[in-house]
């Protein structure tokens, strides 16, 4: 046993653990929970990026090679997202059962399934069935994000969860920008004209099949189970009884719903809108220089979308923990209404370039408004899923003061299960923008109608947050909307790991 590395002789279950404790935090507490967050990011990451991997490969499915039309790779996309809704809920009780280090191992070599799958059925295409069944196995990627959620929720104290689980799911939601990025590179490096052979498909899973074995062995090494975690079944289900996570769950789908959602199409739409521009474009030509074009729109117009797709993701990504941070500092209340009332402007721009167009081909510039339109739309949503996700936790803090016996046990295992619970009703939300989208381009070709549905959906939430947090505050709406102040020093209690 000496002669064993420290990282092995380490102990892998911690038995007490209070992250309120700010003396035991200091002593040693913080470098704990530092580590677990660490690779807690890496394992969501690219469990993110598995279950948005289908946003790159309908750019890579050729429709002569693989059959499929543009409204019909809006099911692929979104298969995935509803799977991974589904998965979400017993995500979140997973690492109370198994411990939030044993159970990111497992699902992390989980995600080598779908992986292998796609990379199979890339390289021999098979009927539309079949794919829409591969594409709903990458789902389990989704599932990730609640369990990780959950489980970096009970490492850190109130006065820094907003920051702490911002930056968590952050992380994570960098894996829809960084797989559809490294798409873009191998589309350029491999060509613009797809052969439908699979070979893109196949540079793109490897490397995930590597990372995937990099994250799983480094939780297994790095990461710490947590003795007390109690979020189970039965605590989902007295969450529901609080009118708040009901509310929690609709403006999380307004959030998180529209990130997941935009993200899994917005290389699709732009497709389609890069292919109408070239096609016109093409059209115009003469004799052999107008068959060369035909042929290279399919490759040119994926090879745009993928170049600009990537930006939407990574910048709501990016924001994420700035919206924590923000409902950190003003409440999250508050932030959450300024966000829902700026997303229902973003849409209107979208809204309104699709009234301009008409049914046409869309010029360069309406383009560009699109882009605009959406980018805004990427980037609210990640300052709202932060502040959305500080909510959460101030709710259950804010009622805790009012229950028997352990309230600080209480507010993490109600704030855990609703995580997990609104979780899953937001991924579900990508899934209606995905079917909304696709009614609107079956019915007018065009995303006009959708976002008409998307603006007025905001301004409910906006509606329904003001009521609910700010109208005439309660004292759980207080918490909500104020800034959570650190908790006093109380008395030493050691973290043995």
């Amino acid at each position: 046993m000496a002669g064993r590395p420290a990282v092995l002789r380490r102990k892998r279950t911690i038995e007490d653990w209070n992250a309120e404790d700010v003396a035991a935090w200091e002593a040693g507490g913080k470098r704990v929970a530092r580590r677990n967050l660490i690779w807690s990011i890496g394992a969501e990451h690219i469990g993110f990026s598995i279950w948005s991997i289908w946003s790159v490969l309908v750019l890579m499915m050729p429709q002569p090679i693989y059959h499929i039309d543009a409204v019909g790779k809006f099911y692929l996309v979104a298969m995935p997202t509803l799977v991974g809704a589904l998965m979400r809920i017993p995500y979140t009780v997973a690492t109370a059962r198994f411990g939030g280090r044993n159970w990111t191992v497992f699902s992390a070599l989980l995600l080598l399934v779908p992986t292998l799958l796609t990379m199979y059925y890339m390289a021999n295409p098979a009927s539309y069935t079949t794919y829409l069944v591969v594409a709903a196995a990458a789902g389990v990627g989704g599932g990730n994000f609640s369990s990780s959620m959950t489980n970096i929720n009970a490492f850190y104290p109130q006065r820094l969860k907003g920051w702490a689980l911002g930056l968590n799911a952050g992380g994570g939601n960098i894996g829809v920008p960084a797989v559809q990025l490294l798409g873009l590179a191998i589309i350029a490096v491999l060509g613009r004209t797809y052969s439908g052979d699979g070979r893109q498909a196949a540079v793109l899973c490897s490397i995930y099949l590597a990372l995937i074995v990099i994250a799983a062995l480094g939780a297994f090494l790095f990461m710490d189970n947590l003795r007390d975690q109690k979020a189970d079944l039965s605590a989902m289900a007295r969450m529901l009884k609080h009118r708040e996570s009901w509310v929690m769950s609709v403006l999380y789908i307004g959030t998180f719903g529209s990130f997941i959602g935009y993200s899994f199409a917005f290389g699709q739409i732009l497709n389609i809108n890069f292919t109408a521009e070239l096609t016109e474009a093409a059209q115009a030509l003469q004799g052999s220089e107008r068959v060369a074009a035909l042929r290279a729109v399919a490759g040119d117009a994926s090879l745009r979308a993928a170049q600009i797709a990537f930006l939407g993701p990574l910048l709501g990504s990016l924001v994420r923990p700035l919206g924590g941070r923000l409902a950190d500092r003003f409440g999250g209340g508050r932030i959450t209404l300024y966000t829902f009332l700026t997303m229902a402007l973003a849409a209107s721009v979208v809204v309104a370039t699709g009234l301009h167009n008409g049914h046409r081909a869309p010029t360069h510039a309406e383009l560009w408004w699109y882009v605009v339109g959406f980018i805004l739309l990427f980037v609210l949503s990640g300052i709202g899923n932060g502040s959305t996700y500080k909510m959460i936790p101030s709710i259950f803090e804010a009622k805790s003061k009012s229950v028997a016996g352990d309230a600080a046990a209480w507010s993490r295992n109600m704030s855990g299960a609703l995580i997990g619970f609104a979780g899953a009703l937001g991924a579900f939300g990508g899934v209606l923008i995905n079917m909304v989208l696709r009614a609107s381009y079956a019915a007018t070709k065009s995303a006009t109608n959708a976002f008409v549905v998307f603006l007025a959906f905001y301004a409910v939430c906006a509606v329904i947050t003001w009521a609910v947090f700010l109208r005439r505050p309660s004292g759980v709406a207080l918490d909500v909307i104020e800034t959570i102040r650190p908790a006093a020093t109380s008395a030493t209690q050691p973290v043995r790991a």
